[in-house]
């Protein structure tokens, strides 16, 4: 048999990569225990790849457990795993000390497993483009306007969706003139939500209640982004998220049904890192898939989601983030290109209760990945 011949016969080969440089490093790790437990092996050759907090790329064990939250240690990629990276022909090349780099052979398609910067803003996407290899998720600009929570909303108010009233504070005006800062956070009246601006996962996020209580949230959310977004509260807000899918065979999006979250006591005021991840989280999170709605206000919400996901011309997955406000008035927070995949994350919940469990979520997913075309589409 001719070497061509068994290229050709071969598995398709998935290289999961996931870690990254951003705040959101441990929780990659944690939605990549999660997915690389449930690809299957008999369909699929699997890579796991990490990047370090350092920005290193190592082949890693791929081991669920190792990469999950154990006893309240996050976990992270192993630094002194064995160096990899993309070469010629869309090819895996490791590198071992004193050895000549040898090849793990051509990836097919990627799966970036990467939250925050760095990973789910368009860099690592701009990268596999370069390299002309196939991915999961959202190209290049949907996945930087995804991430930069400024330019969503101006996207989305172009696209008629209502947004939270905003103010954004860059590093050269907290630096210049703090002051014209605090009066314009002023005008939007508290609480008010301080956010860095391309982040996710609630890290760096604070509640703020009072002029007095602002520079230390803006100083929390410096450390994680220079950009700094800071949100009006929705009046008497229940939080509803929506699930949208690509298209399979060039199909219109699918939208799953909506789910609501609810955050009360242990010092929660809102839907944060230790109630989204931690165990001891959990008694204060209610998930309520599907959400109790009116008919006609799901539909509206559904409705909503995919003009967003269209607006920034999102591609694969998102999962789309709104408030439905005491007057019933439906305003959209957030979309995510890349929305977590651990175990009390809400994107698999809304797509289970929709009849695509985990499994044949992350099928799918693959699945459009790799009938896509590469370059411009």
């Amino acid at each position: 048999m001719s070497e061509y011949s068994r290229e050709e016969q071969r598995k398709p080969r998935v290289a999961v990569v996931f870690g990254g440089r951003s705040s959101e490093h441990a929780i990659s790790c944690v939605t990549a225990a999660n997915v690389l437990q449930v690809i299957d092996r008999d369909k699929y050759d699997v890579v796991p790849v990490g990047i370090s907090t350092s920005g290193h790329w190592v082949l890693e064990s791929g081991d669920p457990e190792r990469l999950s939250i154990t006893d309240g240690k996050l976990p992270e990629v192993d630094v002194t795993a064995l160096p990899v990276l993309f070469g010629a022909n869309r090819e895996l090349v490791v590198s071992e000390p004193d050895q000549v780099p040898s090849t793990l052979g051509e990836v097919d398609v990627v799966f970036p497993l990467l939250h925050g910067p760095w990973g789910e803003d368009g860099t690592i996407q701009g990268l596999l483009e370069m390299s002309d290899i196939r991915y999961v998720g959202s190209g290049v600009l949907a996945s930087a306007v995804g991430m930069d929570k400024h330019y969503m909303k101006v996207v989305f108010q172009g696209a008629g969706l209502e947004v939270t009233p905003y103010v954004v504070i860059r590093d050269r005006d907290w630096i210049q003139d703090p002051a014209a800062c605090r009066e314009a956070v002023d005008a939007l009246g508290y609480p008010v939500f301080v956010k860095p601006c391309r982040g996710g996962s609630s890290v760096g996020i604070s509640k703020v209640n009072s002029l007095d209580e602002l520079d230390e949230a803006v100083a929390v959310a410096r450390a994680h982004d220079p950009k700094v977004i800071v949100e009006a509260s929705a009046k008497s807000p229940r939080e509803i998220e929506v699930g949208v899918l690509g298209g399979l065979d060039g199909g219109k999006p699918e939208v799953s049904v909506c789910g609501e979250i609810a955050v009360s006591g242990g010092g929660h005021d809102f839907y944060d890192f230790e109630t989204k991840y931690l165990p001891e989280g959990e008694e204060y999170t209610a998930l309520s898939v599907p959400a109790e709605l009116p008919e006609e206000i799901a539909a509206d919400i559904r409705a909503k989601a995919l003009t967003a996901f269209d607006a920034i011309e999102a591609e694969g997955l998102a999962r789309v983030d709104f408030f439905l406000d005491a007057d019933n008035r439906v305003v959209i927070n957030e979309i995510n290109t890349m929305p977590g995949f651990t175990p009390t994350s809400m994107f698999p919940r809304l797509w289970a209760a929709s009849g695509k469990d985990y499994a044949a979520l992350v099928e799918h997913l693959l699945t459009l990945a790799m009938t896509r075309r590469t370059g411009l589409r």
